[in-house]
């Protein structure tokens, strides 16, 4: 065989190291792109965190965990327990209504009605909190003459967690294998006995990570409680209409604007401690969903 057969297959041989360094060199650039992609998004993101950290760290104190708001200055008492009462009256409204529309869709939701529940669930979760809290703020608030208070409030933000457990709710019962609900059948369990002791046992941790989720969403909202719970410096004495209520958002969204050292200590104070809280419900539910895993 003469030499000039060889010369071939030397040649794509010589070529290989070069084509594979320049596959590695533009890879090099792809992800360097990336990177810095991500760090010009997440540094602003950053920057705010590390800034909510060190600002509400630095005014937390005994004293604003343990008094009431007075004017732009005082502690954050009344907002703290105002969230929890809100937060806890949209899980009483939310929590039955958004787990039987999930339990509904996801076992007998397959006819027309089904689908108009799925369609209106989709809607809602389109629906921005604003335009959901100014709906409140006619239908509830001046319509009703509930006036600014924890009903209005409550309802509203039950009316915007409800899409998310419901579609969660449905999507974990689906998850459960068919034959599960086969053999509760064949040995003459009625629906409700199928949904009440075979389903919902097992979907019992993914329904707690949904209101986990829920919980946290309505921690965090602002836009809706403006327009229903209004604010006020005083601790909640248990009325549920024609009474104003603090909460820590709106804290957050006003006193940030104020030209007063106290007001922002308040405001950063308060957005640590929503932070907080959000991340410990997160965590939570994301510790249910490992051992539902498990």
């Amino acid at each position: 065989m003469t030499e000039a057969a060889f010369a071939p297959s030397f040649n794509r041989a010589a070529t290989k190291p070069r084509a594979v360094a320049g596959r590695k060199l533009r890879s090099s650039i792809g992800w360097a792109f990336c990177a810095f992609s991500f760090l010009l998004v997440a540094a602003p993101l950053i920057d705010i965190i590390l800034l909510v950290l060190v600002r509400g760290f630095s005014a937390l104190s005994v004293q604003l965990l343990t008094q009431v708001t007075q004017g732009v200055s005082g502690g954050l008492l009344n907002a703290i327990e105002g969230t929890v009462v809100l937060s806890i009256g949209a899980l009483l409204f939310g929590v039955p209504i958004g787990v039987g529309a999930g339990i509904y869709l996801a076992e007998f939701g397959n006819g027309r009605f089904g689908q108009i529940v799925r369609f209106m669930a989709d809607v809602l979760t389109g629906v921005p909190s604003i335009v959901l809290g100014y709906f409140s703020y006619v239908t509830m608030v001046n319509w009703l003459g509930w006036k600014f208070s924890v009903l209005a409030a409550s309802i509203t933000l039950a009316i915007m967690v409800l899409p998310y457990m419901a579609k969660m709710t449905e999507l974990v019962l689906r998850q459960i294998p068919i034959p599960m609900r086969e053999a509760a059948y064949a040995l003459g369990a009625g629906d409700s006995k199928v949904v009440m002791r075979v389903l919902l046992p097992v979907a019992l941790p993914g329904i707690l990570t949904a209101i986990l989720l829920s919980l946290a969403i309505s921690v965090g909202e602002t836009a809706p409680l403006i327009y229903t719970a209004g604010w006020s410096n005083y601790l909640w004495n248990g009325q549920v209409v024609h009474q104003p209520i603090g909460y820590l958002t709106y804290v957050i969204w006003s006193f940030i604007n104020q030209p007063f050292a106290s007001a922002h200590a308040l405001a950063f104070a308060a957005a640590l401690l929503v932070m907080m809280t959000v991340l410990a419900i997160n965590l939570a539910a994301r510790a249910i969903l490992r051992v539902r895993g498990a």
